[in-house]
């Protein structure tokens, strides 16, 4: 819950419970009753807006990014003892960030299980604006290694006994999909050496441009990662239409997946 860094392919002695849920919260969901609640604000910035003045979703990424660590940082659960690795999140714009320009967010831990959590945001702007994250979290020890997390404290007590499962669900791309190249700059690495999560988020926005899609509209993005990025990766973009009709991204570096993105308008 600390850093937004991909995590690496698990073993399988680390694989979940196949029992466990694979479904993310709802956006109605509301923060806990019982356990820890971490709550902050953030300024909307001249860089965290589009044209329109639009808060973008690498911004979105950011400020979930920073109240996170601020969370971990209080409570002791954050570096160096514990990292934590981003899986996969959802993002449910419910009302458009268009002209917010301060948001609170609350966040909380969603669910539990041996060596993964979750986490949730609620975001709010000051003109109407509301997001819902969840995401999922692989928790490493001192060494990096998957590690269990044991008594889990106020974190475990939010959850209330909700499970989390690490499975990715967003497609491959097909094989003969077109792919376009993907600059990496030193800038977009983060302090252990691999492309941050906001960056993806920065592909995902220009993707959107470019597809036609309205995110000025009520819409739900998402983002499987599956291996870290780094700078001399050859990183291209793999634009393709799913078996469900949906519209994804694929970071690929030759045959290899590293993420795939989703962004879908919520009806």
């Amino acid at each position: 819950m600390a850093l937004f860094t991909p995590a690496r392919s698990l073993s399988s002695a680390a694989r979940p419970d196949p029992r466990q849920t694979d479904e993310m919260l709802e956006p109605g969901t509301r923060p806990p009753g019982s356990g820890r609640v971490y709550a902050t604000e953030r300024r909307v910035r001249l860089s965290d807006m589009d044209a329109d003045g639009r808060v973008r979703l690498d911004a979105v990424a950011r400020f979930l990014q920073d109240a996170a660590i601020d969370d971990v940082e209080e409570t002791g659960w954050g570096i160096p003892e514990h990292l934590w690795v981003i899986r996969k999140i959802r993002v449910d714009v419910v009302a458009p960030l268009l002209r917010d320009r301060s948001v609170a967010i609350a966040t909380w831990c969603s669910g539990v299980a041996a060596i993964a959590a979750g986490r949730r945001w609620s975001v709010r702007g000051d003109a109407g604006g509301h997001v819902e994250i969840d995401s999922v979290w692989i928790h490493l020890g001192p060494d990096q290694r998957p590690a269990r997390i044991g008594d889990f404290g106020p974190y475990g007590l939010a959850a209330a006994g909700r499970a989390v499962s690490t499975r990715l669900t967003l497609p491959d791309p097909p094989a003969d999909s077109g792919r376009v190249p993907w600059a990496l700059r030193s800038t977009d690495l983060d302090a252990n050496g691999h492309v941050n999560n906001a960056v993806y988020w920065q592909a995902v926005e220009d993707w959107c441009a470019r597809e036609g899609t309205d995110v000025s509209s009520p819409h739900q993005a998402e983002l499987d990662y599956r291996d870290p990025i780094d700078l001399g990766d050859p990183v291209e973009l793999a634009s393709f239409k799913g078996s469900d009709d949906g519209r994804y991204l694929a970071f690929v570096v030759g045959e290899q997946v590293k993420a795939v993105a989703s962004v879908a308008p919520i009806t």
